[in-house]
């Protein structure tokens, strides 16, 4: 588990400077995006808790959709010369942050 929540970790700083580096690295901007895209919701999928709440498991789900748009942003990047990927960038990050507060605060009530 400690590995997975490294490369979580790994995928996350890697996502976010591959979606900064747009600015300093504009070869290779998408290549290190995507990669860290596909590692963040590979982790994720992984670390999903098991049982608890039907709304902690909705949560959970709407949490890996978040990352699936993480990875669809990334393949805009490749397959699209405009900035049509920032939409689903943003979608992911609100959905990310909703379900970042809302988990442990279901748990916890849960408990």
């Amino acid at each position: 588990m400690k590995i997975i929540k490294a490369l979580y970790m790994l995928g996350a700083a890697a996502l976010l400077f591959g979606a900064v580096a747009r600015m300093f690295l504009p070869e290779y901007y998408a290549l290190i995006y995507i990669i860290g895209a596909v590692v963040f919701a590979v982790a994720q999928f992984l670390m999903r808790p098991r049982g608890g709440s039907v709304t902690v498991r909705r949560l959970v789900m709407q949490q890996q959709l978040a990352g699936l748009l993480f990875v669809a942003a990334g393949v805009l990047m490749f397959t699209h010369t405009n900035n049509e990927w920032i939409v689903l960038l943003s979608c992911g990050a609100f959905v990310e942050l909703y379900t970042a507060y809302r988990i442990p605060n279901e748990i916890e009530r849960n408990k």
